[in-house]
Formats: structure tokens, sequence, C-alpha cells
């Protein structure tokens, strides 16, 4: 009986071997194309379906109109981000919390801010950050512009001395040079430096992820596993990831209590309470986008979750701190094959690493 099973394998095996590629791929995948009924529309799990659509992210992210996006603006930004000088101490950059080879975030729980102290909350990834409509963990800035400033002179992240800052950026040739060529006729000030580094973040692009690539019809880019694991991420009564983690950038742009076990410490991190006293946002957060999402390890806001499982497990649970957690949180009934299949999903949503060239950092004084 088992020879004649294992014969029967090897023949069908042999008999799609030898069909054309189109038919291969479509005899493989229909296996795995099913209708998800989700609260707002059904969606259909084969590559390149037009119901899929709504996860394809705009061409281009939208700028302000007295900041749209130059060559100019950008080289300068980035110089920005990487030069550790806009520091009080010469040591911290943007990017030694944002670095590009974790996603834009950095692989421990808590950032190390100014002389060595850990700050309280975990570094979000900037991956496709141009997308959002509201940012930070308490949602205090709304506007790239506004933001993009607040790290460098916060005290306990980059603390940077303003007046020694712009004097040395104004009397620096190259930074002169730069400042002229992106902003002519303006004056080298902080809300400049701001429109800067966020021309910059507004490119860092995530959109060529094996996802993207599926829902733009290429049958081939996503596994059978991560196809599943979709499926679990979408459908109301599995995962229901997407009610928060919703298209395009897989963010609502709200801000939820998830029961962490922090939210239970004697003093908890009250996040976007913080920022609107409503007894709702106790302890909410704001969701984050997840394109590149292996590589941003760990997880939460405050950085709890060491891997993508530990976070799946957590949801599964329903959070551990039930006291005013958000109402779209509830214990997930998931197969062990269903957890590994969402994770599976997750890692499709990581883009192949492409090496960052670091600026030409120069200096000359007058």
């Amino acid at each position: 009986m088992r020879a004649k099973l294992l014969i029967k394998v090897v023949t069908f095996s042999i008999m799609f071997a030898a069909l054309p590629s189109w038919a291969q791929d479509h005899e493989y995948h229909s296996r795995y194309e099913h209708v998800i009924d989700t609260d707002r529309d059904s969606i259909v799990l084969r590559a390149g379906d037009p119901s899929l659509k709504k996860w394809v992210l705009p061409e281009k992210p939208s700028a302000p109109k007295d900041n749209l996006l130059t060559p100019e603006r950008v080289d300068l930004g980035k110089k920005l981000f990487f030069d550790p000088r806009l520091s009080r101490e010469g040591n911290l950059a943007c990017v030694s919390c944002h670095n590009p080879s974790f996603g834009w975030a950095e692989p421990i729980s808590k950032s190390i801010g100014f002389q060595g102290k850990a700050m309280t909350r975990n570094a979000q990834s900037l991956s496709n950050i141009a997308y959002n409509t509201t940012l930070l963990w308490d949602g205090r800035k709304e506007t790239l512009d506004e933001q993009a400033i607040g790290p460098v002179g916060a005290a306990d992240i980059m603390n940077a001395d303003f007046d020694k800052l712009l004097g040395f950026l104004k009397t620096d040739k190259d930074y002169k040079k730069s400042f002229e060529l992106a902003y002519p006729g303006e004056a080298i000030t902080k809300p400049i430096i701001s429109k800067a580094l966020a021309s910059f973040e507004r490119t860092l692009i995530i959109r060529d992820t094996p996802f993207d690539r599926w829902i733009g019809g290429d049958a081939s880019a996503m596994s059978e596993q991560a196809i599943r694991g979709f499926r679990v991420f979408i459908d109301p009564q599995k995962g229901n990831c997407a009610s928060c983690h919703a298209a395009p950038n897989f963010v609502d742009n709200g801000f939820h209590n998830i029961g962490l076990p922090s939210f239970g410490d004697k003093e908890p991190d009250m996040g976007r309470f913080k920022q609107r006293k409503v007894a709702v946002l106790k302890g909410a957060f704001k969701t984050p986008a997840i394109r590149d999402i292996a590589r941003t390890a760990p997880y939460f806001h405050d950085g709890s979750a060491k891997d993508l499982m530990a976070v799946v497990e957590h949801y599964v649970k329903g959070g551990i701190v039930k006291e005013n957690i958000s109402k779209q949180l509830k214990p997930l009934t998931l197969t062990q094959q269903e957890k590994e299949d969402l994770v599976m999903f997750m890692k499709a949503l990581s883009a192949p690493y492409r090496p960052v060239q670091a600026p030409d950092l120069v200096s000359e004084a007058h």
C-alpha cells in the first residue's frame, strides 16, 4: 500500500512538472484561493486579484507645498540624519536609533539616549513613515516637518545646544552650500533643519516585499504558508489583525491599549492619555506600521516581545493586563500551524536588504 502511494505521488510530480509554468502556477496556487469576508468587503486570496488593490501603497507619499521633495533637500536631510555633530556631545545621530540594517529601528528594547541613559520606549521604525498621519508612540506630532527635529533637541535623546548647532551649520562651508541649494534664500533655522530631515525620511519607502509583488500579480512571490498567514491576518474570525493594521500601510493611525504586562507596573507609561485626557486612552499607544517588520525586533512600545511569535502569542492570549484594554482585543483561537503561518506572512512584509551608503560628512569652516 505504501509503495503504491509513493508511485502515485511520484507520478503526480512528474505530470505536474510537465505542465507549462503558467499552468503550474495556476495548479499550485488555486488551492489557496479563498474568499474572506471581512467587516467591509470580500477579499480573494489570489495573486493580483482586484480585491487586493487597497493594499497597494500610493506611488508617492504626500509632502507639504512648502517642502516638496527635491534631490537637494533629500541629500541635505540625509547628511543631518547621519551627523552626530547635531547632538550635544557629538556622539549621537538620528541613525543611532534608526539604523537601516534594522528596518530604520534598532535591535534593543529601549533606546539609549543622552549620556548613555536608557529611554522609556522602543525606537519605532521609520519605514514608510511618510504615509502615516500620526507620529510617535503617543501621537503628539502630526507631521514629519514638525516632528523630525524633536529628538535632536530632546533632553533625554540628543540634547542639542541649538545656539552652538546653528552656529556650526551657518559657518561650515559644506553645510552652507547644501542649505542654499536645498532652501535658496532661507535662513538656517530649527524649522528648516526639521524640513530637511523630514525630506530624507519621506524617501524611506518599503514597497517591494514578497507581499507587494504578490498583490501585484506575481503568484510565486509568496509561499503557500505566507498566503495562509495572510488569510489568518485579515480574517475577523481568526487573527483580525487588519482591524488595526489596515490597508494600505498596515496601520489605522489609531491608539490602543493592548494589555501589555508593563501596564500593570506601579507607575505605567500612560501613552496617548498624556496628550488627550480621555480615560479610554490610558495605556494606549499608536498602532505601528509593519512593513519590514522582520528587521525591527524587539516589538511593542516597551520592546517586551523578542520575536514575531511572541507578538502572536500575546494577541492569542488577548493581552495580559485587562484593565482599560482595547475593545478590539479579544483572545484568539489559533492552531499552532496558524500561528506559524501568521509569522511567515509577517516575514513576507520585509523587503530585500539594500545597503545604505552613509554620506560624506566633511567639515570646512571659514
